[in-house]
Parts: C-alpha cells; structure tokens; sequence
C-alpha cells in the first residue's frame, strides 16, 4: 500500500532523478578530471541548486508536510533565454 498518491509519487521520482543528475556532474567536476569554464561552473551550479530546490519540496509534498505543489522545471534549461 503506497502512502501518496502516484501523481506525488510520480513528482518526487521526476525530481530525485532530475537532482541526481545535476549532482553526478558536480562530482565529476569537483572530485574528478572534468574541467569546465567559469561560466559553465556557474550554470553547473545553477542548475544543481534549481534541481535541488525542485526535490526538496517534492520531497515535503510526499511526507505531506507541505501543499504545495513543487515547480518542477527542467534543471538544465536557462532561464536567461
């Protein structure tokens, strides 16, 4: 018996794997041989931070501890466009 609905639970899988993502590049950057410009470190960061965002509060949505619902965009696109 799942304890959210599949909708909620749907959101928070689209956001951990979105976050895993973005944090799997941070690690190859920091902790590995990848070197990227100043302005690709900052779009790298950026895009962990938006990510991560987005999973925290699917994270609340499916402990039931917030209403509401998480703005799941997409961690890789830019805003500035």
């Amino acid at each position: 018996m799942a304890f959210v609905d599949e909708a909620t639970a749907a959101l928070y899988r689209e956001a951990w794997e979105a976050w895993s993502k973005q944090i799997e590049h941070v690690h190859r950057v920091f902790l590995g041989d990848e070197r990227p410009r100043p302005d690709q470190l900052k779009g790298l960061l950026n895009r962990e931070a938006r990510a991560k965002d987005n999973y925290d509060a699917a994270r609340l949505r499916l402990l039931g501890l917030e209403e509401a619902t998480p703005s799941l965009g997409n961690p890789d696109a830019n805003p500035f466009r």
